[in-house]
């Protein structure tokens, strides 16, 4: 049977609380795409802590973990607005399953260039690149699928839900990637990485969705963004959606790409005690998952966003000034359950607001903004923390990321994104100016 398929009541029917925390899976659809991303992100976590850690021990350089996270996040940024046009121009599903194909086959390539003796730095950031490319590709069908697995009242939820998925394999991944370094060495977690994109892959063909009425307009890369462009400026939550994660980007998100650093200088931990710091992020967020999806969905969105604001860039600041590896990882913790609440008011927020034919340009638009300040912000925090040390680098961004977002608490935009029914806009015509002469997507 095509599409979601409610087994019982509708979700809109529950109460605020752990039993509709989990109302999403009651879809089969979206349990099977959920089963099985959690599965291929948990391998993705596993090569994320892999890569620098490999990078680090080969060029003892924070600015080369910062290169290369930038070299992954700008790919993704590269390809972020064709990812988007393809996303409202053919079916989803088989755009994810073209693209996590091709990710699995970069992945095969790293594991057997490593398993060989391999270990020159720029092919690791080359590959990474590739990586990053694909994956832009992948972005806008990625965040917009969810919306064809379920019904709109089942909506909010299934984004916690697929929110939350992404940060369990936070938790679960580095967690084993910690230990598989520790026992086996990098070329296992790369192996690892490879075969579990069979899981999402395989869920992606056992998934049965109804096909999409999709437009036949041709329009040029550049004309599509600059109309989402216009679309997002008309539209105030999706825009103060799209502030807060151009700040996540540029000051919060680049912490993850230093854990490295803050272990092995810092703290002085081995490489298991390296892997729970990168999982205290998913656990966090895990732990968390029953406040957001459940007792948080009755809470207006804008109080439920700068409550989590405030925790995360307040536990940015905590794990900088940490005394300890035990604080650290405790204030690591924290900002992942705010990290959580962030991602899933900001995509709940747009997959709400955003008109269909606008759906898969917009969320990769989003997406965009954080895969273009996250490699910057990563980048930038690299060299810094070479120049003044890491918790100088990371205290003093995670004061920035409270600003910033401080700033658009007082001027009233946090609270656009409690709005609704602003999905029906219709964008404005593009037409495109000579200046957009490119290549026809």
């Amino acid at each position: 049977m095509p599409g979601p398929e409610p087994s019982q009541d509708r979700p809109s029917q529950d109460r605020p609380g752990l039993r509709s925390a989990l109302a999403a899976f009651r879809y089969r659809n979206f349990t099977l795409f959920w089963t099985g991303a959690l599965v291929s992100n948990t391998g993705v976590w596993v090569q994320n802590i892999t890569i620098p850690f490999v990078v680090f021990q080969l060029t003892r350089s924070p600015a080369w973990v910062g290169f290369t996270a930038f070299s992954q996040l700008f790919g993704a940024w590269l390809t972020g607005a064709p990812g988007g046009s393809l996303a409202d121009r053919h079916q989803r599903r088989t755009i994810l399953i073209v693209t996590q194909s091709a990710m699995a086959a970069d992945a095969f390539v790293l594991w057997g260039y490593w398993a060989s003796g391999g270990r020159s730095p720029w092919i690791i950031v080359a590959l990474s690149f590739v990586s990053g490319l694909l994956g832009g590709l992948n972005i806008g069908a990625w965040q917009a699928f969810v919306s064809e697995l379920v019904p709109r009242e089942a909506l909010l939820n299934a984004v916690t839900l697929n929110s939350t998925q992404f940060n369990a394999s936070r938790a679960f991944g580095p967690a084993v990637g910690g230990l598989v370094l520790a026992a086996l060495g990098p070329a296992w977690s790369f192996l690892i990485n490879a075969l579990s994109y069979a899981a999402v892959i395989g869920a992606l063909l056992a998934v049965r969705v109804e096909p999409r009425a999709v437009t036949a307009e041709h329009k040029r890369i550049l004309a599509d963004l600059a109309g989402t462009f216009r679309y997002v400026r008309r539209t105030p939550g999706i825009l103060t959606c799209v502030l807060v994660v151009l700040s996540l980007g540029a000051f919060g998100g680049p912490l993850f790409s230093l854990l490295v650093v803050f272990a092995e200088e810092v703290f002085h931990v081995s490489e298991g005690q390296f892997g729970v710091l990168g999982a205290a992020l998913g656990v966090g967020a895990i732990l968390g998952t029953p406040l957001v999806a459940g007792w948080g969905a009755g809470l207006p969105r804008s109080r439920l966003l700068g409550a989590a604001l405030i925790a995360y860039g307040g536990a940015v600041i905590g794990f900088a000034v940490a005394p300890g590896y035990g604080f650290a990882v405790a204030a690591l913790v924290v900002a992942g359950a705010g990290y959580l609440a962030i991602a899933s008011t900001l995509n709940t927020t747009i997959q709400l607001q955003v008109d269909e034919t606008m759906r898969g340009k917009v969320l990769a638009f989003y997406v965009m903004g954080l895969t273009l300040t996250l490699p910057l912000g990563s980048l930038l925090q690299g060299w810094t923390t070479e120049v003044v040390g890491p918790r100088e680098t990371v205290a003093v961004a995670g004061v920035l990321f409270l600003a910033a977002n401080g700033l658009l608490a007082a001027h009233g935009l946090l609270r656009h994104v409690d709005e609704e029914g602003v999905a029906d806009l219709v964008p404005e015509p593009v037409t495109p100016e000579p200046a957009e002469a490119a290549a026809p997507a």
